[in-house]
């Protein structure tokens, strides 16, 4: 991720994450450190809204954020209809769901999951 004011390191990103979705209202924010997994992601940020236009407001006002600290490529998909929305904001990702859609796919339990693929990596 190129960020346009200096590199912003991804505990300050994910701190302003954080207190963005908090201020907007987001249920059950939950944060996924991955940075001992070697995975994709320093962090991975799991949070619900109430409904779609609630989930699509939170995911349009974080980019904005992110935008205003520099960071232009932050990818959206899922807009459309919201049951849930990925932000790719480089070092860290952020899923928001409908509660529902959130309990379907479980992704807290399937990253916090020890995988041995990820122990060979880092042996």
């Amino acid at each position: 991720m190129r960020y346009d004011n200096g590199q912003k390191s991804p505990d300050k990103v994910k701190a302003l994450i954080l207190k963005s979705l908090d201020a907007d209202k987001a249920v059950d924010i939950e944060t996924l450190d991955l940075r001992s997994q070697n995975a994709f992601a320093d962090y991975i940020v799991v949070a619900s809204g109430t409904s779609s236009r609630h989930i699509a407001a939170l995911a349009e006002k974080l980019s904005d954020r992110l935008g205003a600290i520099g960071m232009k490529d932050v990818r959206i998909e899922g807009l459309k209809n919201s049951d849930w929305v990925v932000l790719d904001a480089g070092d860290i990702v952020v899923h928001l769901f409908k509660p529902e859609v959130r309990a379907f796919y479980s992704i807290e339990k399937m990253w916090q999951t020890t995988h041995p693929s990820i122990e060979l990596l880092n042996a």
